[in-house]
């Protein structure tokens, strides 16, 4: 059987939507522009974790960062049209792990 070359732009993407809550991250973000404390709560996830996340996808280009100069100043995280364009892949997921994923009872 012939092995099958992975190609290095596929694996860069896996790698990246497979690191520790990015996927989920993005797939909280795609109802809207969302508050750190919100996507916080809703992800149960740590501030320290949160934060470092939201940076990588940041510098990916998939996350804007928006900071409103108010007082106090508010800061909105939303995705780019880079991370809107996974919208159909995330919802694909999502209709597969209905129909094939089990949840223990």
């Amino acid at each position: 059987m012939e092995k099958k070359k992975i190609c290095p732009r596929f694996e860069k993407a896996l790698k990246l939507l497979n690191h520790s809550w990015n996927t989920l991250l993005i797939y909280q973000l795609l109802v809207g522009p969302q508050r750190f404390s919100t996507i916080k709560n809703e992800l149960n996830i740590s501030s320290r974790v949160l934060a470092e996340r939201l940076k990588e996808l940041e510098v990916e280009q998939i996350v804007r960062r928006t900071v409103f100069p108010t007082t106090p100043v508010v800061i909105e995280y939303e995705l780019t049209k880079k991370g809107h364009a996974l919208a159909p892949v995330l919802k694909e997921i999502e209709q597969w792990s209905a129909m094939w994923v089990k949840m223990e009872e």
